[in-house]
């Protein structure tokens, strides 16, 4: 399909809306969950049927979280948890938000009292559209297992506890972790789960496709469905988010500019520095002027609530 130029054009293609969008404004109406659906049985390898959605910090509504975090929490029809995060911008500390995730679930979701019996099986869904972690695939499956660090073997539940929780392996009662790095999927979709990351990376969804979900997206998902009102909003969306990442991109190639530029070690050293600075201090008026909480302004740069008052 070709994509048609506007705003954002080099986020979005001519017809089907982003997945973060559609998360956030479209996928939380129960008519819509055949999309999400799909998506998660393309992953997961098993049949998902969403049995609600949960309370979750996609509830939040400021200007910031609009564009670079979208979360969403859905329960299925054998009761576990699936956490399906979508993250924008760069987050060196991402791996440890999903262990937070996963272990703030597990807490909520038990009644005081309750036996650990009915500590529910989280899964956590996380697709990137930035570089996390040093690796050549696109899609991570992460999941814990016990393995002896004499014999190597791995630790098996009894006959019993298969039969009382009804899985065959300890991994299998643990939170189960996916990263999908979409942004990395440069080549022809050949499998359900490659079209959907097509789909995630360039908001096109080819005529050949047909993974599970993918011809829901089609009918539900396109651009020329959306009201006027909507439409304005979206595209405010993705100029965002095109904002945030200018900013981003230009600190670190002008502050390595600033570097070279100077003629000794010295020099490249505080040119560096003061580069980088100079480009956060755009960085922070441009976020300020979007009404960014200052907390997350300092998330992000790295600066101290106090130096970003001062700036």
């Amino acid at each position: 399909m070709k994509k048609e130029n506007g705003k954002g054009d080099e986020l979005m293609a001519s017809n089907y809306i982003r997945f973060d969008w559609a998360m956030k404004r479209l996928l939380r109406n129960k008519a819509n969950f055949a999309v999400l659906e799909g998506f998660l049985t393309t992953l997961l390898n098993e049949k998902i049927v969403i049995q609600k959605l949960l309370e979750s910090e996609s509830n939040q509504e400021d200007e910031f979280d609009k564009y670079n975090r979208v979360d969403m929490l859905a329960e299925n029809s054998k009761g576990e948890l699936i956490l399906i995060e979508v993250q924008n911008n760069n987050e060196y500390a991402y791996f440890q938000r999903m262990l937070f995730g996963t272990s703030k679930l597990v807490t909520e979701y038990i009644n005081r009292g309750e036996g650990y019996d009915k500590v529910r099986k989280v899964y956590s869904v996380n697709i990137v559209y930035f570089s996390l972690g040093s690796g050549k695939d696109i899609v991570y499956h992460g999941k814990t297992e016990f393995r002896g660090i004499h014999q190597g073997d791995v630790l098996e539940l009894t006959p019993f506890q298969k039969q009382t929780f009804k899985v065959d392996s300890v991994s299998q009662l643990y939170p189960e972790y996916y990263i999908l790095k979409v942004n990395d999927f440069n080549q022809v979709a050949r499998s359900p789960l490659e079209e959907w990351i097509y789909y995630m990376n360039t908001g096109d969804i080819p005529d050949s496709a047909t993974a599970p979900g993918l011809d829901e997206a089609r009918q539900r998902l396109k651009l020329d469905k959306m009201t006027k009102e909507e439409l304005n909003a979206y595209y405010r969306h993705l100029d965002n988010i095109v904002i945030l990442r200018d900013n981003i991109y230009t600190e670190r190639a002008e502050g390595r500019a600033e570097g070279r530029a100077e003629g000794h070690a010295e020099g490249r050293a505080e040119g560096l520095m003061e580069g980088r600075m100079e480009e956060k201090r755009e960085m922070v008026h441009n976020m300020k002027s979007l009404n960014i909480p200052l907390d997350t302004i300092s998330q992000v740069t790295g600066l101290s609530i106090e130096e970003i008052k001062s700036l």
